[in-house]
């Protein structure tokens, strides 16, 4: 079994997912469906591009500013 980092976010009507660590996208119309797509959309891409033994990649978030208004807060 392999744990893997799920990126969502909300683009219209619709939840999309993203998996950092693979590069694989997918989305559904809601964060459930949107996984569920996500997760099938990994297993299969890694049945043809098996998994590097890499270990964990480190995931943070940081905040800058552009102008006079905040962009991304931490």
């Amino acid at each position: 079994m392999v744990i893997l980092t799920a990126i969502i976010h909300k683009e219209e009507d619709m939840y999309v997912a993203e998996c950092p660590e693979i590069g694989t996208v997918s989305q559904g119309k809601t964060i459930e469906e949107a996984i569920h797509n996500l997760k099938e959309a990994t297993e299969l891409y890694l049945e043809e591009f098996p998994l590097e033994e890499k270990g964990h990649p480190l995931i943070t978030t940081f905040e800058i500013e552009m102008g006079d208004r905040k962009v991304a807060k931490a």
